[in-house]
């Protein structure tokens, strides 16, 4: 019989707070954590408008020569680590930190650095770039640094996979806890993306929402009038165990996490498959791997970015997966919420169906308005729902056609 692999703790840094808590209780209260971007001056820009980490304060977390040594991606992972272990209750010791496992995953790594770097290496020369240029923008340098902060000695790397990388990295430790590989893991992502490359580049591939004066209703997941995403920036880190190993130290068992899958649409390098195919074998492999049948979903937290194609295709996706039971379950996409972290959404959205399912009520999508054709099934418009659920979903899908696709089931 395969052993339960169990979420013992939690942490995230997110435009919705500095902490599972406070991220949670605006998640349900259907605050917007999207506004004029304050990191840079984005006078020159298309776009004008991100979802920020606005009160994250590195030093808060870490000493202060380190944060400066750190990327933001890096200082925002370790703050996510930090309360996830202390919210577990783990003690990282000598005999246990070559079986304890670090996966936090990036897509895109630390880009400010780099942007940074390569401006003062033009306007300055080569010898005022930083030495510590390197660890700060690699993208394994989340985990990298926060493995070196808490003394943890197993596997450490970062999975990329666009947005799918912190759902891709959280099923990545889940397989190697059921291997025996390892026998606890910080698993999840962080991402930092809003600079001005970033956010020119995204632009420039038509995925922005420009609502810049008029940032109160954007994005609109699965509105007809949703114009794109807007970026956002965070961490969020779970610990996994061994059912055994967690019961055996008296930790407080948060959830399970029961399944994982993950598919390629091999389509298009931006652009979703327009019937969702990859999108629904995710989630069917996902079910698979919990054992759990798609009549037992009690809630999907959709990948939900707010750009026509991407919405309409996960729609299709879900039918696909679901057949009509489809128009039963309920959606929603809390990006309408957090804006779209990149490559740590997946992290953060499976930290919100643990919550959803312990709490058992369902965050909403926010801003919609408008209902559209191609989008017809519940997205939970507007307002939280009490809903007792036992299994939950949580979908990433990412740039190059990546699928990941978590189940997180209720422990009994």
């Amino acid at each position: 019989m395969q052993e339960r692999i169990v979420i013992t703790g939690m942490g995230t840094v997110s435009p919705l707070g500095l902490n599972v808590k406070e991220s949670w209780s605006n998640a349900i209260a259907g605050v917007s954590g999207v506004g004029p971007i304050v990191q840079f001056d984005p006078s020159s820009l298309p776009v004008r408008i991100a979802a920020e980490a606005r009160n994250f304060k590195p030093e808060n977390f870490m000493d202060a020569k380190e944060a400066r040594r750190r990327d933001r991606f890096e200082q925002m992972a370790v703050a996510a680590s930090k309360e996830a272990l202390a919210h577990s209750g783990l003690e990282i010791t000598e005999a246990n930190a070559g079986r304890i496992g670090i996966i936090i995953s990036s897509a895109i790594g630390g880009l400010q650095t780099l942007q940074d770097s390569i401006l003062i290496n033009y306007t300055e020369g080569p010898r005022k770039v930083s030495p510590f240029m390197i660890p700060m923008l690699m993208a394994n340098g989340a985990a990298g640094m926060s493995a070196i902060e808490f003394g943890i000695k197993g596997p450490c790397f970062s999975v990329a996979s666009a947005c799918a990388s912190g759902a891709d990295g959280i099923g990545t430790a889940l397989m190697m806890l059921r291997t025996g590989m390892i026998d606890i893991a910080l698993a999840g992502a962080s991402e930092a993306p809003i600079t001005t490359t970033c956010v020119a580049a995204f632009d420039r591939v038509g995925a922005m929402s420009r609502r810049n004066d008029d940032f109160s209703m954007t994005p609109q997941p699965f509105d007809k009038n949703r114009d794109g995403l807007v970026m956002g920036e965070g961490a969020a880190v779970l610990v996994l165990e061994r059912e055994p190993d967690a019961k055996a130290r008296g930790a407080n068992i948060l959830a399970e996490m029961a399944g994982y899958g993950a598919t390629a649409d091999a389509f298009h390098v931006t652009a979703p498959h327009e019937h969702g195919a990859g999108g629904a074998a995710a989630m069917k492999m996902a079910l698979d791997s919990a054992k759990a049948n798609v009549d037992e979903v009690g809630y999907i937290n959709a990948h939900g970015t707010g750009t026509p194609l991407n919405d309409q295709s996960e729609t299709r996706a879900i039918k696909a997966a679901f057949g009509d039971l489809a128009y039963k379950v309920p959606i929603s996409s809390t990006k309408s919420m957090t804006g779209h972290m990149m490559g740590a959404t997946g992290a953060l959205e499976a930290v919100f169906c643990v919550q959803a399912i312990r709490e058992g009520i369902l965050p909403p999508t926010i801003h919609y308005e408008t209902p559209d054709p191609e989008c017809d099934l519940d997205y939970i418009p507007n307002q939280a729902r009490e809903a007792k659920i036992s299994l939950a979903i949580s979908n990433a899908f990412g740039f190059g056609g990546h699928n990941a696709v978590l189940a997180v089931r209720k422990y009994a």
